[in-house]
């Protein structure tokens, strides 16, 4: 498992092997994402911090691996890697009124 850090904290975790951690939590779309959604107010990136894919701490794998992904049995040929995130994120896009 792989951690992604902005400025040294611990922000997102994946289960995929390092070369496709790198791949999707680096990636474009991955990046813009973090631009968007939103913890404690403000957005989890600014585009500007340093971004980081390292081995996640065991710490990190025991959070992850104690999450419910709401698996869906019969929908196990589409499964790939799990991103989840390790700080309250909010999308303000889908904020209700």
């Amino acid at each position: 498992m792989f951690t992604l850090t902005i400025s040294d904290k611990p922000v997102a975790i994946t289960n995929a092997d390092e070369d496709e951690a790198r791949e999707l939590l680096m990636s474009e779309d991955f990046k813009d994402d973090l631009k968007v959604l939103e913890s404690d107010g403000a957005p989890l990136w600014d585009g500007f911090a340093t971004l980081n894919v390292r081995a996640a701490t065991e710490e990190e794998k025991n959070e992850f691996e104690s999450a419910d992904f709401d698996e869906d049995e019969d929908d196990e040929e589409d499964e790939g890697p799990y991103i989840m995130f390790l700080v309250d994120v909010t999308d303000p896009d889908e904020v209700e009124e």
